[in-house]
């Protein structure tokens, strides 16, 4: 007998290439390694200083990743393509992450990822300045995510240190706008994009670093150096370019979606790894915005196509 009854078709077999595949294991890389580099951060602030850190982290990927492209006959960027990687790099990986890696120095790993997950409410708030608004049951969703975020606001993670938490915040937004920004821009094809914006992100982030007086670190620490290249290897390469990717093929809602799940993932890394030390006002925050999660995902899948 015919294994696909009369009258029906058998799909055919998902290629390596389809969207729909490698949509779903870009997500899950973002989820679990970006979810593990706030340690990774926090172990190589030990030694390096948080922009410098930041800015050898990007500069040596970028440098290599954009060599080897070039090697593969990959096309350079065009002068607009050049002018755009620079501002979203300087937006997502300058200030998005150069602020995260400054504010480190004042909380824990695993609260820090938990107050940058106001991310996706800025992004909402950036994408309806393009006409392209929520849906009121995003809007929900939202609402509660940022309710959590306040919640979280009212720990000790983050009371204690009103520097850090501005710093997180304004990490969040230049991420948020940088991300809707450069989803309607003419920016470098496919890893191209990803090189681009780490040589002009490392740029800016090196400035930031030793104009600001930071220096490299003779000595540095085998732990901090070795989180170092975790963080350029997987934090920058893989999950980068990963973020990139949804970025291109999904909705803002679907891209952003990681900085829901990266605080539970942050704060167990935390915990079992470094024994930081989780309130529960920090538990309570994690939840609320999980639960914003949840009604997020519910009213996509309930979206019209």
């Amino acid at each position: 007998m015919p294994d696909n009854p009369a009258g029906t078709a058998t799909p055919p077999p998902r290629r390596l290439t389809d969207p729909r595949l490698l949509i779903p294991l870009a997500l899950l890389a973002l989820y679990l390694i970006w979810g593990s580099t706030y340690l990774g951060i926090r172990y190589a602030l030990e030694s390096y200083p948080p922009f410098l850190l930041a800015g050898v982290r990007f500069l040596v990927v970028g440098s290599l990743f954009y060599a080897f492209l070039r090697w593969r006959g990959v096309v350079a960027p065009t002068a607009l393509q050049w002018r755009n990687a620079a501002f979203s790099g300087v937006l997502l990986l300058g200030f998005g992450n150069g602020l995260v890696c400054y504010a480190e120095q004042r909380v824990n790993s695993g609260i820090a990822a938990v107050a940058v997950a106001s991310m996706p409410l800025f992004a909402a708030l950036f994408a309806g300045l393009y006409g392209q608004w929520s849906t009121r049951r995003e809007t929900v969703g939202l609402a509660i995510g940022f309710a959590g975020v306040v919640v979280l606001n009212m720990g000790s993670g983050l009371s204690g240190s009103r520097l850090g938490a501005a710093a997180l915040l304004a990490a969040a937004m230049c991420w948020a706008f940088g991300s809707v920004w450069s989803k309607r821009q003419d920016m470098p094809g496919g890893s191209m994009n990803t090189a681009a914006q780490m040589l002009c992100g490392s740029a800016a982030l090196l400035l930031m670093g030793y104009g600001s007086g930071e220096h490299l670190p003779t000595h540095p620490a085998l732990r901090a150096t070795l989180a170092l290249a975790y963080l350029a290897v997987f934090g920058s390469l893989i999950a980068f370019s990963a973020y990139l990717y949804v970025l291109k093929h999904a909705r803002p809602a679907v891209a952003t979606s990681y900085a829901y799940v990266n605080p539970p993932i942050a704060v167990l890394v935390g915990v079992l790894l470094a024994g930081e030390h989780v309130g529960p006002y920090d538990l309570t925050g994690m939840a609320v915005i999980l639960l914003g999660v949840g009604v997020i995902t519910l009213a996509r899948q309930k979206r019209p196509a």
